[in-house]
């Protein structure tokens, strides 16, 4: 089984993003990280998004805010951000606290901003095929990690588990714009098995510990594991039972080192793309 790395990925298009910054005056485009309160999960990813601007040559600023901030003021803080000249693009880590109005701000991100798809614009776009939406990162990270393999999603059965807004649906219509033909699973499936082992390309997305294992799985399949887990010994692990699945599969991402090390690459990219735009280039 061949392991598809995703510091590949990440390194091919880093020279994507060093040809887009050429010709670009001024000061590189900059990501304003925006995450309230102190969740380990945000704070990795944020980590993670620094280096990665940072290795790519791009500016980066963190905004954070107490877990506690009212609905009125961080709505304030936001605006000033989402106004502010000086940034190209904005990553807002979610979900946010139960006391922010959420869809809100989905609604006043400017979408020519939104590097990860969540503002309503974005989405239309990237449903209706539309190349100038911002599609949310994880689910295009997908997209390039087969891409960059060489692997033609044309005419491929493909089948998603998971229907979030963040990755399956986004990737759904992401696959069908590469003429795959998509089925969407989620926990009211019949017959879950069945339903993967159809699959010549499955993606994990449910955000489950090792729900997918060899039972899934059929001969010479694709396997990109979009989730990131915690497991019982408190390691990292994907929705993907890996050594169950090594003699099924003929390809697959490992977690961590896979689709994660991608999407904060694609961030990069989009973030260049903003930047860009918003100089008329």
């Amino acid at each position: 089984m061949k392991i598809l790395k995703g510091a590949e990925v990440s390194a091919k298009i880093k020279e994507q993003v060093t040809q887009m910054m050429e010709g670009l005056e001024g000061p590189a485009p900059k990501l304003a990280i925006v995450r309230v309160g102190e969740k380990p999960d945000d704070m990795s990813y944020e980590r993670g998004a620094v280096k990665k601007m940072e290795n790519f040559g791009l500016r980066v600023q963190t905004y954070v805010f107490p877990e506690q901030i009212s609905d009125s003021d961080f709505k304030a803080e936001f605006s000033a951000i989402n106004r502010d000249p000086d940034v190209s693009g904005i990553l807002l880590l979610r979900p946010l606290p139960k006391q922010i109005a959420e869809t809100d701000i989905e609604k006043m991100i400017d979408p020519e901003k939104d590097l990860d798809g969540i503002s309503p614009a974005n989405i239309a776009k990237v449903f209706a095929g539309d190349k100038t939406g911002f599609a949310p990162c994880t689910a295009e990270a997908v997209i390039e990690v087969l891409k960059a393999n060489e692997i033609d999603i044309t005419g491929k059965n493909v089948t998603i588990v998971g229907r979030s807004m963040v990755v399956g649906r986004p990737l759904s219509m992401l696959m069908l714009k590469e003429n795959a033909t998509v089925t969407i699973c989620h926990t009211r499936t019949r017959d879950l098995e069945t339903e993967c082992r159809r699959a010549e390309i499955l993606v994990a997305a449910a955000g489950k510990a090792k729900m997918l294992d060899g039972r899934h799985v059929g001969q010479d399949a694709i396997v990109i594991d979009v989730g990131i887990n915690v497991d019982e010994n408190g390691k990292l692990c994907g929705d993907v039972d890996f050594p169950s699945i090594e003699p099924l599969a003929s390809m697959a991402t490992p977690v961590p080192g896979g689709v994660g090390a991608v999407t904060t690459a694609v961030l990069a990219k989009h973030l260049v793309l903003a930047g860009r735009r918003q100089r008329g280039n």
